[in-house]
């Protein structure tokens, strides 16, 4: 028996103009989430996941005396996992329909168009908040992984930053320092990268309710992909940070540029402008080299402005990187997600 949606008579009329042909749809729905095109992405060593290794010790040295041995030492490393998923969608429509449309290739185009943004928001969205104890087939995103402040209960928590805020309306600024040795995005070993799409023309034929067939054109839309904070280092959150009129909207909100201050110098290294930390003395370290951004969302990025214009900071400029205009915080981009929620709940 069939599910899901078909598109019906009532669509075909509803995107047609006076004149009967197709017309241009407003992209109502369209977002900006400056993240993919930033993140690095890493061929997984499985099919399903990807398994990597970090050092948990390290040798200290003994000081020698006359007559006295030196013990032997060696450093410790530990191995974890993490998954990845499958984001998959077919777009059906009835042949029949589609050639009553009047143009049955800009029809299908025109909807698969909208396949295209929603799958988009849906991994972005997952690479943020996506968590494998709620929905078990995706992939686990940097918010769960990035959920606690008690260094008691996570080894990382001391790169979450509490803002202080309470309740669910919250937000969270995020420094992700990209590299392929820090934190990157996967895609199973042997398969394709990205999320694209095949056109399975009519071949295969649609059912209705009773399982009766009928000609239809189908078109794929699939990504597989996961994310690995191998070096948990490498991001920071600045978590908690109330939206409402007790916090940003209020009249002694969090102070949005000491917050930076204090991620900044979090991360091992970065660039001299961000937080002048430039080296590293591990010989095969190379984050150096890695790209650090700053993301938030619309109502973090407001209060960006709106605080930077109320204490004239000289730290957030606007500058031009390769002919495009970019917000910057110390010389580092601030790159807008609108997938970043205002109603986070309380990390504590």
């Amino acid at each position: 028996m069939a599910t899901g949606s078909y598109l019906t008579l009532l669509d075909v009329t509803t995107r047609q103009d006076p004149n009967g042909k197709q017309a241009a749809i407003a992209e109502m729905l369209s977002q900006c989430n400056e993240f993919v095109e930033d993140m690095p992405v890493v061929e997984a060593n499985e099919s399903g996941g990807h398994e990597f290794v970090f050092r948990t010790s390290i040798p200290a040295g003994s000081w020698a005396s006359y007559n006295q041995g030196t013990p032997y030492s060696k450093s410790t490393t530990a191995k974890a996992r993490v998954g990845l998923g499958t984001l998959r969608d077919y777009s059906l429509v009835d042949k029949m329909l589609a050639e009553d449309s009047g143009d049955p290739a800009t029809f299908r185009e025109n909807e698969d168009v909208a396949f295209l943004e929603g799958m988009a928001q849906t991994m972005v969205q997952t690479y943020f908040y996506g968590n494998t104890t709620v929905t078990p087939a995706e992939f686990m995103g940097l918010a769960p992984f990035y959920n606690t402040v008690s260094t008691a209960t996570a080894q990382n928590a001391a790169n979450v930053i509490d803002a202080l805020g309470t309740g669910s309306s919250n937000l969270s600024f995020w420094f992700i320092d990209w590299g392929p040795r820090s934190i990157f995005g996967l895609f199973p070993r042997a398969s394709k990268a990205g999320l694209y799409m095949e056109d399975l023309g009519d071949v295969v034929p649609g059912y209705d309710s009773l399982g009766n067939p009928f000609p239809a054109y189908q078109s794929m839309f699939q990504q597989r992909a996961g994310l690995c904070p191998q070096d948990w280092r490498r991001a920071v959150r600045i978590a908690n940070v109330d939206t409402t009129n007790a916090g940003l909207a209020g009249p002694t909100p969090p102070d949005i540029f000491a917050l930076f201050a204090q991620a900044a110098v979090m991360l091992p290294t970065s660039s001299r402008a961000l937080g002048g930390i430039t080296k590293s003395d591990a010989p095969n370290d190379t984050s150096p080299g890695n790209r650090t951004i700053i993301y938030t969302n619309r109502t973090g990025r407001h209060w960006m402005d709106v605080q930077g214009m109320r204490n004239r900071n000289v730290l957030q400029t606007i500058n031009d990187a390769a002919g495009k205009v970019q917000d910057m915080f110390r010389g580092i981009p601030v790159h807008v997600v609108d997938q970043l929620l205002n109603t986070e709940s309380r990390v504590v």
